[in-house]
Formats: structure tokens, C-alpha cells, sequence
């Protein structure tokens, strides 16, 4: 494979400012009650917010909100109350979420579309800090959110009937340093507050009244006179926990509000607080970029007190926000801050395991290419660029470098929405670009005299113009445009050319909506509309087979019946006959619009017959791909003559309704890594993924944690690969028919007993791997024992484990992930295995570690370059961390 290394590409990352996750706990949930779904929500100083999916530790970034350009805050969850349908059966309530950015409102989020829902009302100044009411035992009361404000004001909020209205104020707080900094719940009525007066207030929120007033006292000398109560937060038992701009972990009395107990937690201000589900133990993040962890714990006279247990730094700056999720499957705190990327840290084994960093770079990449005309296309915000990419010049010593790129194009869009989406057909003639307002698409042309691209500006159907489109995608072919819209709404739209002038572009007036298989919303999901978000959209690699997937795993599939006819009419309005007993039953309100039949040229979309069959899978799809056919097979299957329907007196509106022909594969890898390959107009699975399940997977590749982003397929008549990459790895799988089924011998199969010693291996708190146990603090790396008459010296690891611990299995695991990631650094498996065809030829599998981070990677080849004995082109564009950050700055 030959690979252009390309770091020029912009991606500016922003700041973290806000994190939180969608409950703290499963406490509170009744024995065999469904338990509704975990998100963790993340906020960047751009405005965007992330929302994740933690998967038992499995991280899975699911969506992005472009968001305005506001830095996100402040992150809160609420769920609505749970109620019973007709039959006694629960029914969960929905998951909202808000934030607020230096302004006075409090916003709540379309968790389906993406936006803006609603923002509070209200007079009030700009909101620093709020919280959500915990959850009544009532049926049918709904949370409140309690908001701190610039000049000491203290709002209460309510969300009753599935709305955000201001109710009252709560309190007015005077004075010069009276800004609310923090607040907390402690009770249902009973809210805690920390001012920059250096004072924490305790107030009832149903009278207002002050219930107690305390000082965490003077700043240290060489600081301002008032410290900041930058955190509060309140245990199980009632008990306020403070951290302020000190470093000091201030604990008082639940009952008397009376000072219990003082550490000096910090050198540099405290700015977070987190404590665990049990109240036994907290965390606290500061300026200087440490975690530090308190535990609580019987002293000699039988007192409970806290002590400082040790402290680590996790980031490069300060931690800007935390949040804690606490349960027995996963027990983790996730910070945050202008590194960039979210830290994954152990809370109940805190000291046991590793910390993990999330990737801070987008689940599903920003880049596409037009690969026959070796174009490079990258966005961010309201920003498109185009680069054209050079081939590799063979190696000449006389001959001048040759410049391995060019900016041949940049398209801004105006307004202040972000791109969401930007497609390109593979000609690289015609470029889509959509927004939460609006959908653009440009034609491309090479001019005679610069290198440059010259841009216009293509007439679009209204209907797509003035909405907006969270996905935008061409057919492999160029002729057809897909849109799902912010209501998962999929449309298709036909390209043909100007008949006066056949050089342009121009798009047929007329769109087609295709229907979504009905499914009845389950009553057991707290993100019900989130959860049938569309997130994939793939072609067929002979564009007449469409598939689009959700959130929750579902599956749906169009196919374009007939054959293409250049003598037909452009587009032929009838009645669709297959719709007619269901229109005669429908209410007279009904749109006439969803009776229409359009064909284009003798051709028109329609359900995919066996869509039904495919399967809900077990996540939702993070690779998306039709097995492309080699060349020889598709000019083979192409339709000679003039395939058309035509028109007689008799039937003005012939057309075919014969189905595509030929194998349309469809391979899909989930969020868990799970792998099938589906025949999409049988609704099955075929025999290769049969032959090839999942669990022949090889162990480098189950072992990896961060998750798939995109894949390339490698396929001509010598040889089928196909190349996954991640965040910081490549893997290539040999997907022919006898690639992956010709198992390692690593992989036999394993008798009950040795499954379950492997999954107690593999399983943590969510976080990284289990540390080995000389590594823990406070250890030393060896010991002396006394064997056979002597004295010698052990490690610390031998000596405490027994001799039937399974961990050195594990760690012998990671011994070799690590040497895998050095080999590749070195780039010697680089050069055998994929330099050397006839030698890569014979291998199942390979992976690399080699780039990182890695924003994405698209194929590149010319109309010239169809050859089986010519190796993969493709562009790997990096973004490391470390010119990330300098971009940021």
C-alpha cells in the first residue's frame, strides 16, 4: 500500500469546558426495572458538544452537536418521570439535557436533531453554574434546575409538560464578591451555594430563606483577600464538601453546617469535586492539572476522618470539568480540559488500574475524496478545502521533487452555522456541503490556465435548500445525491447534465423522499427519538442499492428498480399502484405527494423487498461499506442497448420494476466491534461472514479499545482487503475466501473455564488496563525471599501473586500489543508486509501503530491507474496531539 503521510490538513480541537454524564449511579433503580441508557455529554469552548457511550468501558463517541460558537459552561441531565402505559408496564422517561455559556439563559438541546431545542425565560444575568433537582419517588414530578448567577442571584427553573420557564428567584445575594461560583442539591428543597466571597449559603428553595451561612476563611497570603469557592458538593449522608481557590477540601457537618475537617488537598486552586456513589470516597481536580483522591477511614480514637490517599497528574493544564458515573460494571470520573482530550480515571479502583484518554478527534472523520481525480476535501466550522494530491514520482536523483500537494480550492459558507456534512462525487466535478440551515452544492471545474478550481454554484429544489441536512452523500456513480435531513428524513435527488451546455452540472427540480421502515418506539428506552437518529448512509458500488443506519442499530435499504434509459423523459411523475390500498385506508388529509411515483430515465427508487429481513444489530455501525466488485464485474453486469420502457397509448407511464442484479455486500462493523457482512436483497447473511464470524477475529484486534472510525477497501480480480483504521491503528483484514477463515493457531477453540479466566482478565472499571503491581505507589519493585538456602531477590509482582493468577497471561498480552506498536514505529513490518505483495499476500491479517493521531484516510487513485499489480494509494492524514494544541493556542 503505498500511503502519502499528510499533516498539513486543518483541524483546529477546542477546550473541554464541560462534562457530565447522564446519571451518577444505578442507585435508586428498582430490582428489574430496565435501566435507561448511559450517556456521557462533553462541551467544548467552540460550542459543540459530544455525546458518548461508554459501553462498560468500550468508548464510543455517537454524535457531535455543532452548536453555536459560545463555549459550553455547564453540562446537566434531567429524565423525565416514569409513567405506565394501558397494560401496567413501565414506561421510561426522557433524557434531556442543557448547558449554559456566559449568558443568561439556560439552554436545553434537541438530543435528535442536534440544536437548540428551547432557551429559558426569564430576567435575569448571566447563569455561571446550575444543577438538576435529584429525581422525585412521586409518579409524575418532573426535575427543576437551580441556576447561580453573576451578581448573586439564585434562579429556580422548571421543566414541567416538557418545557424550560423561569419560576422564581430564590435568592438575591449582595455585595462586591458575591458571584455564585458553584451549587449543588443537598435535598429536594434544599440547595448549597459557593460564592467569591469566600462564604457557602444554604438556602430552602420553597421560601428562599437562608438556612446557613459558613466561611472556608481568607485567601493565603499573596492571594486576593477573598478565596473562591470554585465546588461544592454533598455525599449521600448530607455531608458539604467544598474546594476552593486555597487547594483546600473543606468537609462539613450535614446537620449543624459546622466545620468537620480541613486538608490542604492542592499547591494551585481546587476546581472540581467529585465523590462516589458510597460517599466514601472523593476526588478533586486542580489548576496544575493533578487528581487527587480522599478516602475516608476509621482513625485509632474510632472517628471516621478523611486523608489524602495520593494525587497524579492527568493533564497538561487545568482540569476544567468532572464527572462520575459509579456502579459495578463502571466505576470512572471523566476531566477535562484545554488539552484537549477527556481522561478516563479509575474511581473505585483508583491506584489499581491505568488512566485511558479518549481520542479528541471526531468518531466519524472529516475528510472525503474524490479518488479518480486524486482530490483531498477536509471542513471545519464554516470552512471547505480542497487539495489536490500528487502521485509519488519515481525515485530519480536528477529529477526535481515534484510539490506533493496543492490547495486547489476553499469554499466558506456564510452565516454561523458549522458544516455538519460535505460529500464529493468521484470525479471530483460536483461538491455537497450541509448546515443546520441550509444545503449548498458546487460544481468544480479545472481551468486552462491555473491549477486553481473554479467554483459555481449549482440550483438546488427548495425543499433541500432551506433545510438543513445532518448527512450528505454521492453514488459512486455521481448521478444520484442522498440527504437525511435533522428529522431523519432521507431524500435523493437526481444529477444529469445541462443539455445546453453539457459541461455543467445541473440537478433535476424534483426530490423523491424515501420512507423508513415503521418500528414502534420501545417504551424501555429513555433517548427514544435520539436512538433512531440516522448516523450512516452507503451506496452500492454500482449505486443502486442505499443503506442508512440509526443510533439503536437498525437498518434500512432502497433499491433503484429499472434501467437507465438517456431517451426517457428526465423525470416521469405517476401514481405509485403499491401504495393504493394503503391510501384508500389513510385519512383525507393525506399528501398526495406520498402517492407520486417519480422515475428518472426509466428508473425510480423504491423499499428494498428483503429489508425487513436484515437484523437490529447489537450497536449502532460505525463502518458503513458495500464490498466493492472488481472492474471485469461490473462492466460485465452493465446493460447493453437501450434497456428502456417505453410509453405506449396504452400506458403512458411504462417502466421496469426489475431489481438490481448481481452480489450487493454489505460489511458492517459495530460500535462493539462485532462484524457481518449482510447479501442486502436476500436479508441475509452471506457465506463469507458466516465462514468468518466474529470471534475468529484476531486477539491484536480485540484487544484494541479505541473504536473503528473508517475503512478502505483494497479489491481487484488478484486479491480482497480490507484496511480499518482507528484513532492510533491500522489493521488490514484478508477478506477473500480463504483470508481470515484460516484461523491463527492462537485462536482454537477454548473450553468454558479458559472463556471465563479470559473475560475476568479483560475486565476493568471502564478506564485502562489493570497496572501491574509493582507500579502501584508506595511499592517497591522487588523484595527479598528466602529460597533453596539463600537469599535472592523477587519481584514484587511474582512474590504476591499466586501461581495460579491469570494476570500474567494478560500482561504477557500487552507485552506484545507493545512491541507490535514498537516494531511499527520502526517501520520494518511497514516495509515487509506491505511493501512486499507477493510476502503480504499470504497473511490473514496486519496491523500498525504507526500514525496518529489519525483524522481519516481516503483511497486516491487515477483513470489510469486501474491495474491489479498496482498497491493501494491512499492519503493517512494525522493530527497529533501536540500540533493540535499548538493550533489551539
Amino acid at each position: 500500500m503505498d500511503v502519502h503521510r499528510s499533516r498539513f490538513v486543518p483541524y483546529p480541537s477546542s477546550a473541554i469546558t464541560a462534562v457530565a454524564f447522564s446519571r451518577s449511579s444505578n442507585d435508586g433503580l428498582q430490582p428489574g426495572q430496565p435501566q435507561p441508557a448511559l450517556k456521557l455529554a462533553i462541551g467544548r469552548s467552540n460550542g459543540q458538544i459530544e455525546i458518548w457511550n461508554p459501553q462498560g468501558g468500550k468508548w464510543c463517541q455517537e454524535t457531535i452537536f455543532p452548536g453555536g460558537h459560545k463555549s459550553i459552561d455547564g453540562l446537566v441531565w434531567t429524565r423525565e418521570a416514569d409513567e405506565k402505559d394501558a397494560e401496567g408496564q413501565i414506561v421510561l422517561g426522557q433524557h434531556r439535557l442543557f448547558s449554559i455559556a456566559s449568558s443568561p439563559d439556560v439552554t436545553e438541546w434537541d438530543l435528535e436533531r442536534g440544536e437548540v431545542k428551547r432557551k429559558s425565560t426569564g430576567n435575569f444575568s448571566e447563569v455561571w453554574c446550575f444543577a438538576a433537582q435529584p429525581r422525585a419517588s412521586k409518579e409524575g414530578a418532573s426535575q427543576e434546575i437551580v441556576a447561580g448567577c453573576g451578581n448573586g442571584a439564585i434562579v429556580l427553573l422548571t421543566t414541567e409538560d416538557s418545557d424550560l420557564q423561569f419560576k422564581k428567584f430564590v435568592a438575591r445575594v449582595s455585595g462586591k464578591k458575591a458571584q455564585c461560583m458553584s451549587i449543588t442539591y443537598q435535598t429536594p428543597t434544599r440547595v448549597v451555594a459557593g460564592f467569591g466571597d469566600s462564604s457557602i449559603r444554604v438556602f430552602d428553595t420553597r421560601n428562599g430563606s437562608v438556612v446557613r451561612s459558613m466561611s472556608v476563611g481568607a485567601g493565603v497570603p499573596g492571594a486576593p483577600k477573598n478565596s473562591i469557592v470554585w465546588q461544592v458538593k454533598c455525599l449521600p449522608n448530607g455531608d458539604i464538601v467544598s474546594g476552593d481557590s486555597n487547594g483546600e477540601i473543606v468537609f462539613w457537618d450535614a446537620r449543624s453546617c459546622s466545620l468537620s475537617q480541613r486538608i490542604k488537598g492542592h499547591d494551585s486552586e481546587c476546581l472540581d469535586l467529585i465523590a462516589s456513589a458510597d460517599g466514601k470516597t472523593i476526588i478533586s481536580g486542580s489548576l496544575d492539572g493533578r487528581l487527587a483522591v480522599f478516602r475516608q477511614s476509621m482513625n485509632m480514637g474510632g472517628r471516621m476522618r478523611w486523608a489524602k490517599s495520593h494525587h497524579r497528574r492527568t493533564h497538561e493544564g487545568e482540569i476544567k470539568s468532572m464527572s462520575a458515573f459509579d456502579s459495578d460494571g463502571l466505576s470512572v470520573v471523566v476531566s477535562g480540559g484545554p488539552d484537549l482530550v477527556p481522561v478516563v480515571t479509575p474511581l473505585r479502583e483508583n491506584g489499581k488500574e491505568n488512566y485511558k484518554t479518549l481520542p479528541e478527534l471526531p468518531q466519524q472523520p472529516h475528510l472525503v475524496s474524490a479518488r479518480h481525480a486524486r482530490l483531498l476535501v477536509s471542513w471545519y466550522e464554516n470552512t471547505i478545502s480542497v487539495w489536490r494530491i500528487a502521485r509519488k514520482p519515481a525515485v530519480d536523483p536528477a529529477q526535481e521533487p515534484l510539490q506533493s500537494r496543492k490547495l486547489v480550492a476553499k469554499i466558506v459558507l456564510h452565516g454561523q452555522s458549522t458544516i455538519r456534512s460535505v460529500s464529493m462525487s468521484e470525479d471530483g466535478r460536483v461538491l455537497a456541503a450541509s448546515t443546520d440551515a441550509e444545503t449548498k452544492v458546487f460544481q468544480l471545474r479545472r481551468r486552462s490556465d491555473v491549477e486553481a478550481l473554479g467554483v459555481r454554484k449549482l440550483d438546488i429544489p427548495s425543499t433541500l435548500a432551506s433545510s438543513g441536512a445532518r448527512l450528505v452523500g454521492f453514488s459512486p456513480d455521481g448521478k444520484w445525491l442522498t440527504l437525511v435531513t435533522l428529522d431523519n428524513e432521507v431524500y435523493v435527488a437526481r444529477l444529469t447534465s445541462n443539455p445546453s451546455k453539457p459541461k455543467q452540472v445541473q440537478i433535476i427540480n424534483k426530490v423523491v423522499e424515501l420512507e423508513r421502515q415503521h418500528r414502534p418506539m420501545a417504551s424501555q428506552s429513555a433517548l427514544r427519538n435520539y436512538e433512531q437518529t440516522i448516523t450512516r448512509v452507503a451506496f452500492a458500488s454500482d449505486s443502486s442499492v442505499l443503506v442508512a443506519s440509526d443510533n439503536s442499530g437498525h437498518l434500512d435499504s432502497w433499491v433503484l428498480e429499472g434501467h437507465e434509459d438517456p431517451t426517457a423523459p428526465a423525470v416521469d411523475v405517476t401514481k405509485d399502484n403499491s401504495k393504493k390500498g394503503a391510501s384508500e385506508d389513510s385519512s383525507d388529509d393525506s399528501s398526495d405527494d406520498d402517492d407520486e411515483l417519480c422515475v428518472f430515465y426509466g428508473q425510480h427508487w423504491t423499499e428494498n423487498p428483503a429489508g425487513h429481513l436484515l437484523p437490529n444489530l447489537d450497536s449502532m455501525p460505525l463502518v458503513l461499506s458495500f464490498r466493492p466488485m472488481p472492474l471485469q464485474d461490473q462492466q460485465n453486469g452493465a446493460v447493453n442497448g437501450n434497456p428502456g420502457v417505453h410509453a405506449t397509448r396504452h400506458n403512458p407511464h411504462a417502466h421496469s420494476h426489475e431489481l438490481p442484479k448481481g452480489q450487493h455486500r454489505l460489511w458492517i462493523m459495530t460500535a462493539k466491534h462485532q462484524m457481518y457482512e449482510f447479501e442486502v436483497l436476500t436479508g441475509k447473511l452471506n457465506d463469507w461472514s458466516r465462514a468468518n464470524p466474529t470471534s475468529i477475529l484476531p486477539e491484536d484486534f480485540t484487544k484494541l479499545k479505541d473504536r473503528v472510525m473508517g475503512a478502505v477497501w483494497d479489491v481487484t480480480s488478484k486479491r480482497e482487503r480490507l484496511w480499518l483504521y482507528g484513532c492510533s491503528w491500522m489493521f488490514m483484514f484478508d477478506v477473500s475466501p480463504a483470508g481470515l477463515s484460516e484461523r491463527p493457531s492462537s485462536n482454537k477453540k477454548r473450553n468454558a473455564e479458559q472463556t471465563r479466566l479470559d473475560a475476568k482478565r479483560q475486565k476493568t472499571s471502564g478506564a485502562g488496563s489493570k497496572m501491574i503491581s509493582s507500579h502501584r505507589e508506595g511499592l517497591p519493585e522487588s523484595i527479598k525471599r528466602y529460597e533453596d538456602g539463600a537469599w535472592t531477590d523477587v519481584s514484587l509482582d511474582r512474590a504476591i501473586k499466586p501461581a495460579d493468577d491469570e494476570s500474567d497471561q494478560d500482561e504477557e498480552v500487552d507485552a506484545r500489543l507493545r512491541l507490535t506498536r514498537l516494531r511499527a514505529a520502526d517501520g520494518e513490518d511497514q516495509q515487509q508486509v506491505v511493501k512486499s505483495e507477493s510476502q503480504s499476500s499470504h497473511r490473514p491479517w496486519w496491523c500498525t501503530f504507526k500514525y496518529r493521531h489519525i483524522l481519516g484516510v481516503v483511497p486516491l487513485v487515477d483513470d489510469a491507474s486501474v491495474d491489479d499489480e498496482r498497491p493501494l494509494e491512499v492519503a493517512v492524514v494525522e493530527r497529533p496531539p501536540w500540533e493540535a494544541l499548538k493550533a489551539e493556542k
